[in-house]
C-alpha cells in the first residue's frame, strides 16, 4: 500500500510541475496559443490564395480555348477598334469648362 501511495503521489507532483512549467514559461500556452492562431490564419489565406489560381487558371484556360474571349481581352486592354468601328468618349472632362466672362 505504501508504494502504490508513493508512486501515485510521484504522478501527481510531476503532472503538477509539468503543467506548471507548460503554463509559466514563456514558450508556454500562450505562446502554443499564439502559434495556433497564426496557424489559423495562415490556412485561410492559403485558402483565399488557391481559390484566386484557381480563377485565374479557368481565366487563362478561357483565353486559351475562346479566340472570340481573346480578341475582347485584347481589345479591352489595347483599346483597339476595327477600321469600321468609331469610339465615343462620353463624360465629364478632366478639365472644368471655364466660365464666361461678364
Amino acid at each position: 500500500m505504501k508504494a502504490s501511495l508513493t508512486r501515485f503521489v510521484y504522478v501527481v507532483v510531476f503532472l503538477v510541475a509539468v503543467a506548471y512549467a507548460f503554463i509559466a514559461f514563456p514558450q508556454g500556452m500562450r505562446a502554443w496559443q499564439d502559434k495556433q492562431d497564426q496557424i489559423q490564419q495562415m490556412e485561410k489565406r492559403n485558402a483565399r490564395l488557391a481559390k484566386q489560381v484557381e480563377r485565374d487558371q479557368d481565366y487563362i484556360n478561357r483565353l486559351k480555348n475562346n479566340p472570340s474571349a481573346q480578341e475582347l481581352e485584347i481589345r479591352k486592354r489595347l483599346k483597339l477598334l476595327h477600321p469600321e468601328e468609331k469610339q465615343y468618349i462620353v463624360g465629364d472632362s478632366e478639365t472644368p469648362a471655364p466660365t464666361p466672362a461678364k
